[in-house]
């Protein structure tokens, strides 16, 4: 990493938690909240970070009021996934003082992804490509940075499409795959990318977080 990117970014944490049974926002990994956990992540990378909730399923009272970060309420109505909160973050990333021309998004389930993530997306995207992130081939949609330009056919497409699916969207756009390497340890390397649905993840969570040999 070389240093502070300009690129704003948008924690998306609007999602149900149906699998965890919990707001994902605030489950507890070792010492702090999966929201802190990536946040502080994101910090080291831009010091433009916001959160996008879903009201309908998330308390946004709860989160934590040191973070200091807003939050974001979806602009599109309706639980459509995180296209929805995609297009919440062009909306804010396009009216901050002096205007951006793209902005980043991470999820909230998935503390681990590499510090380098926003200015390695950023210099792969440009006005009229979306860059997204990969691990050995898997692609993981939800890391991208957006060019704020498409927030109208967004809304349009959420307004008027059968599917909320972020990859039927990416399908009609250029996309610049960008392909990590495995986070962990040498001896127990494993997908940055990797994503807390379940108790069972976050007991894997626990035990990958202190591996840092």
């Amino acid at each position: 990493m070389t240093g502070i990117d300009p690129t704003p970014a948008v924690i998306l944490a609007g999602g149900r938690s149906l699998r965890m049974g919990q707001d994902k926002a605030l489950v507890r990994l070792a010492n702090c909240t999966l929201v802190e956990h990536v946040a502080h992540q994101l910090a080291r990378q831009t010091r433009i970070i916001a959160i996008n909730s879903n009201s309908a399923t998330s308390d946004i009272d709860k989160y934590p009021g040191a973070l200091q970060f807003p939050v974001l309420p979806d602009h599109h109505p309706g639980l459509k996934g995180p296209l929805a909160g995609i297009l919440t973050a062009m909306r804010w990333a396009r009216e901050l003082p002096g205007g951006f021309s793209q902005v980043a998004t991470v999820p909230i389930d998935s503390p681990f992804f590499p510090t380098d993530l926003i200015e390695r997306l950023a210099g792969n995207a440009s006005a009229g490509r979306i860059a997204i992130a990969a691990f050995q081939d898997r692609l993981h949609p939800v890391f991208g940075i957006w060019p704020v330009a498409l927030a109208d056919e967004l809304e349009q497409f959420l307004d008027t499409s059968c599917t909320y699916r972020l990859a039927a969207w990416l399908d009609h756009h250029p996309v610049a795959i960008v392909d990590f390497p495995p986070a962990g340890s040498r001896k127990n390397p494993f997908d940055p990318f990797f994503n807390i649905n379940t108790p069972d993840d976050l007991r894997r969570a626990e035990n990958l977080i202190g591996d840092d040999d």
